[in-house]
C-alpha cells in the first residue's frame, strides 16, 4: 500500500520536510500502527511518534483516531493538537 504522509507544525520542523510517498509494509493499516513503524526510523522519530506525545492525525483531510484504517493512495496528515486563546 502506497500513502501520502504530511507532516504540519512543530512535527515539520523536526523532520525537515513536509511531505513523503512511502510504501507501507504489510501490517501497517492503521494510524497506531503507523505511528510504530515511523518511530523506528531513529531517536528523532521515536520522541514523536511512540506515543508520549499527542500527535493528531487526519485521513484525506478528515480528523482520525488512532484506530482507523488506511486504504491505498490515502493522505494522512500528522500535526500536534492546536491550542487556542
Amino acid at each position: 500500500m502506497k500513502i501520502t504522509i504530511l507532516y504540519f507544525a512543530r512535527i515539520k520542523e523536526v523532520v525537515n520536510y513536509s511531505s513523503e510517498e512511502v510504501a507501507l509494509p504489510e501490517g501497517v493499516e492503521t494510524i497506531i500502527a503507523l505511528k510504530a513503524w515511523l518511530s523506528n526510523r531513529g531517536a528523532t522519530w521515536q520522541k514523536l511518534f511512540s506515543g508520549t506525545g499527542v500527535v493528531r492525525a487526519a485521513i484525506n483531510h478528515e480528523l482520525v483516531d488512532d484506530m482507523a484504517t488506511m486504504d491505498d493512495g490515502d493522505e494522512v496528515a500528522f500535526f500536534p493538537p492546536v491550542t487556542g486563546g
